[in-house]
């Protein structure tokens, strides 16, 4: 619960954001929007000294050092599935076969078993689908298997690095939000700032205007001319 552990090194520590962002895993705009408020959804803190994955004294050496990196005390549990097949609910199995042809079309280098893992279906049917000769062929578009609630984008990642590495080529990288963090940090500061001048300035008018409305008669007399 990367978010909610982030909402509450903000709201109960000095960290900074940087320190906080790389803890918890995000991004640090992520982490500036939790502490603005702006956030999709009121998160609710999650404790992790309480969780035992940190303690005071790391926290401590944090805040009094802006570059330090917090060390996690003990990972969080993971969720471990059982063996067998991946379960896939009755309701997304018909996007089985789109989420599939996304793979084959967008990472070839990933065999037939990974794809079965990861999907929860058969090499029979990951076969058909490479050779098109599947029944329902005319009607399979690729779409992401994340997309589709198939699996997690952790869980795609990591088959497509391991892929790579086995096929000896670069996985891709995510550069969308490279080398462009302070203008973004300094945009969104920005916009806070010109929002509470707008605010004060609307204040400050209404303010003005209620002044004039106490000043000005309501009504004239005719016969005090």
């Amino acid at each position: 619960m990367p978010h909610a552990t982030a909402s509450w090194l903000v709201d109960n520590t000095a960290l900074s954001f940087e320190q906080i962002a790389d803890f918890c895993g995000l991004h640090i705009l992520e982490v500036q929007a939790i502490a603005d408020d702006t956030a999709a959804t009121k998160l609710t803190g999650r404790d992790p000294v309480r969780a035992h994955e940190l303690t005071m004294e790391e926290i401590e050496k944090g805040q009094a050092n802006p570059d330090y990196r917090l060390k996690m005390q003990k990972g969080p549990e993971q969720v471990r599935r059982t063996k067998g097949p991946r379960y896939t609910p009755v309701s997304k199995r018909q996007d089985k076969p789109d989420g599939i042809a996304w793979i084959i079309r967008n990472h070839p280098e990933i065999s037939d078993g990974q794809i079965g893992k990861l999907i929860g279906t058969t090499r029979t049917t990951i076969q058909a689908i490479r050779e098109r000769s599947h029944w329902n062929i005319a009607n399979i578009v690729p779409k992401d298997p994340v997309t589709l609630g198939l699996c997690s984008q952790r869980e795609l990642d990591a088959i497509v690095a391991k892929a790579a590495k086995a096929a000896g080529i670069e996985a891709p990288t995510d550069t969308r939000l490279e080398g462009d963090r302070e203008a973004l940090i300094s945009e969104l500061r920005a916009e806070r700032e010109q929002a509470a001048r707008d605010a004060e300035a609307a204040a400050d008018a209404e303010q003005a205007g209620d002044g004039e409305a106490e000043a000005k008669p309501k009504f004239e007399d005719p016969f005090a001319r």
